[in-house]
């Protein structure tokens, strides 16, 4: 059974809010994700846009979230999470912010993982990726759109 993520700010498949990318607050979107395994001792999450020009770019990570959590809010980061650097060179969330032309799709993937993730703070997309090999008993994802018109 996989993880189901969603949020009340947009649908699958649907635009994502200009409040939650660069041409707006910046902010992190709602999320909330249901079908937690028991047995995962942390979640861990990671927001990616699989169509920028340079290959997959990574607009947030972050784990050690408590996996009886079912949400985060607007902004949110929980006691005990930490957040990995993004490929904007800053930690924490750097919000849909494609190039003028076709919408890039953002991909928020919540990962429910065997064993914590040990890294530390400011940990790069590449080691997130490396730290979670092989601990993920299941994932799930939501995607949203994003573009920016020719001017």
């Amino acid at each position: 059974m996989a993880i189901v993520v969603s949020s009340s700010a947009f649908g699958d498949g649907d635009e994502i809010p200009q409040r939650f990318t660069c041409d707006g607050a910046d902010v992190s979107p709602p999320l909330e994700f249901s079908g937690i395994p028991v047995n995962s001792a942390e979640l861990a999450l990671v927001v990616e846009d699989p169509d920028a020009p340079g290959g997959t770019f990574t607009h947030w990570s972050m784990w050690g979230i408590d996996p009886s959590r079912s949400s985060l809010g607007e902004g949110e980061v929980p006691l005990g999470a930490v957040q990995g650097n993004n490929d904007f060179g800053r930690q924490g969330y750097g919000g849909p912010c494609p190039p003028p032309g076709r919408p890039h799709r953002y991909v928020f993937t919540v990962s429910a993982l065997s064993e914590p993730h040990g890294l530390a703070p400011g940990a790069s997309a590449a080691g997130f990726r490396r730290a979670m090999a092989g601990k993920a008993l299941d994932s799930g994802s939501l995607t949203g759109l994003y573009g920016r018109r020719r001017r």
